[in-house]
């Protein structure tokens, strides 16, 4: 619970750059997300180029606040799904939510912040931004969706907690609306 609680979304990095050991198990944490049926449908284009970050970082709008964090942090993860894979059963979708993808993705970055925080790192997950065009940049292939950007690194600055809805305002019990 206490990494769970401590973990922050973090947008300002130091410029120390993370070790290759650092990456390894970040990569590792995804790995061991749970997927639909174990069907691990998630891929990772790690960024450490400037240029390639600075051109990732313009497809978010001028005033989405981690607009900067892509462009400065020393890496960015890009999440992207594998198209067709989660949820289906002989290529047809097993539920009416469709490719699950978004949700399997969402566990695998879920894992990666939570590695990320446990190590001393900060992170933020990013999902306003182009996701075509950064798709574009990367040469993302058309069975595969661009789904969202983790920058990384050392943080300078860590926002304190943000105000969580209590447990009983969430839960109900034996029927919806039932507290």
């Amino acid at each position: 619970m206490e990494i769970i609680r401590g973990r922050r979304s973090v947008r300002s990095y130091r410029g120390e750059k993370l070790s290759d050991e650092i990456v390894q198990r970040l990569c590792e944490a995804v790995r061991w997300a749970p997927s639909w049926a174990n069907t691990q449908c998630w891929e990772i284009v790690v960024i450490d180029h400037d240029t390639i970050k600075a051109l990732i970082a313009d497809t978010l709008s001028k005033g989405n606040p981690a607009r900067q964090s892509v462009a400065d942090a020393p890496m960015t993860f890009v999440f992207v799904a594998i198209k067709g894979a989660s949820g289906f059963k002989k290529s047809e979708a097993c539920t009416q939510k469709g490719d699950w993808y978004m949700f399997d993705i969402g566990l695998a970055v879920e894992n990666f912040c939570l590695a990320a925080h446990s190590m001393g790192l900060g992170t933020v997950v990013v999902g306003y931004f182009d996701a075509t065009r950064v798709g574009e940049i990367l040469g993302v292939p058309g069975d595969r969706e661009v789904v969202a950007l983790a920058p990384v690194g050392m943080p300078s600055n860590i926002p304190g907690p943000p105000k969580r809805k209590e447990v009983r305002e969430f839960v109900f019990y034996n029927g919806y609306g039932e507290r």
